[in-house]
């Protein structure tokens, strides 16, 4: 038996092998290296998409992307070009009873979902959910596992609902062509447009369009914040930014807006402008039409990026926005082209409000990849985000962000 004094040895010794044959393994190394060159590939597609404007290909997130740029409008100065700095708002949870607005969550998703969204609530009730407990509504167009349901209940702060998305709402409306709508999905899959081949994707778009704050699950509530499966939040959020908009007459938050991929909405602006055409007493004096369209006023293709949005429900349940939505299904870009939710969403914005109506959320650290939104200067203490990887920062020409900030209020 090995004498006592020499254990701590032994023990040491069998560490420091157990540790040199863990580095040394040719196992350890193909998974690290494997993960890094992955890595490495999908930044380097990223960044041939930034500097050539070319759909990414087999992204796990790809983006719509353009770089083209109709008007070089320089760098605005701004709170966050020039300071440095975020305008972050006060704390209010060291409260101890808090005010709460009539909002929930609202997140589309799947089954096969759930690990990521496990991934991005674990964040969201950490960074700001558990001072506040809002509730959650989960929407499918296929039923939720028991899996799915036990598991999210069990890490979520707030009342979870789960809903069922009627089948008259992810289907074909009547007057759609399938036969012509098919076509279009395999001409934009030979021409590599992102999304061009799915159909499923397709309902996704007209679905959070124009459908999800008709869900009955939704009725109830006045304010919603979207989240989809994978997103990061980097911040801690000690305020309530559903408050935030309420008390500031806001009707319509985002973090990111860069500009669309212009092969994926050949017609939206032409179909938009039809709609202003025959609806201008809908379309106020003071609108955020500057937002979307350059000096000549043409289509510049800025928009939100929807995956985040905190917005009022009465806005989207308006005579106006269902006016436009209804317009353009009609026309039946959603299917015959590939019209997203976030430049539908955008240029209802820009038409129905004014930019005293619109609010970034600058201190609210938010990724979805390759994109981060990160705060600046002492706002930026109470985050993991990289300041100078902001997409307003990184990507100017591509971002829309700085160009919000520069418009004038009404």
């Amino acid at each position: 038996m090995l004498n006592v004094k020499w254990r701590p040895v032994a023990i040491i010794a069998t560490l420091v092998l157990l540790i040199h044959f863990i580095v040394r393994s040719p196992y350890i190394e193909f998974q690290f290296s494997q993960t890094d060159d992955a890595k490495d590939a999908l930044q380097a597609e990223h960044e041939n998409v930034i500097a050539n404007g070319q759909a990414p290909g087999n992204m796990k997130h790809p983006l719509p992307v353009t770089v083209t740029v109709t008007q070089d409008v320089g760098t605005p100065h701004t709170v966050t070009s020039i300071v440095k700095e975020t305008v972050f708002v006060d704390s209010d949870t060291t409260n101890e009873v808090l005010e709460k607005a009539n909002a929930a969550f609202v997140v589309l998703t799947r089954n096969n979902d759930l690990n990521d969204l496990r991934e991005t609530l674990i964040q969201l009730e950490d960074r700001f959910n558990r001072h506040y407990k809002y509730p959650y509504v989960f929407l499918n167009n296929e039923p939720f596992s028991d899996e799915f349901k036990e598991k999210i209940q069990g890490m979520v702060s707030g009342e979870c609902q789960f809903g069922l998305i009627p089948e008259e709402h992810w289907s074909y409306p009547e007057y759609i062509d399938q036969t012509r709508a098919a076509e279009a999905r395999k001409d934009m899959q030979d021409r590599k447009v992102i999304y061009g081949g799915s159909e499923s994707y397709r309902h996704m778009c007209r679905y959070e369009s124009g459908f999800f704050f008709r869900h009955p699950l939704m009725d109830q509530y006045k304010w919603y914040w979207r989240v989809e499966p994978g997103v990061k939040f980097a911040c801690e959020i000690d305020y309530d930014p559903f408050l935030f908009m309420e008390r500031n007459n806001k009707k319509y938050g985002f973090t990111v807006s860069i500009k669309e991929y212009i092969e994926t909405i050949p017609t939206l602006w032409n179909t938009t402008m039809d709609f202003m055409d025959k609806h201008k007493e809908m379309i106020p004096a003071a609108n955020l039409m500057g937002f979307v369209t350059d000096k000549n006023g043409e289509y510049n293709r800025c928009h939100f990026w929807s995956n985040f949005e905190i917005g009022s429900l009465d806005f989207l349940r308006s005579d106006q926005y269902m006016a436009y939505f209804d317009h353009l299904d009609r026309a039946g870009g959603f299917f015959y082209e590939r019209w997203g939710d976030a430049p539908v969403h955008s240029l209802g914005v820009s038409m129905f409000l004014n930019k005293n109506e619109v609010h970034w959320f600058e201190d609210i650290g938010y990724y979805h990849g390759p994109l981060w939104n990160c705060p600046k200067g002492e706002a930026n203490k109470k985050c993991w985000c990289p300041e100078d990887q902001s997409v307003e920062v990184k990507y100017k020409t591509w971002s829309c962000t700085l160009d919000f900030v520069a418009l004038e209020n009404p």
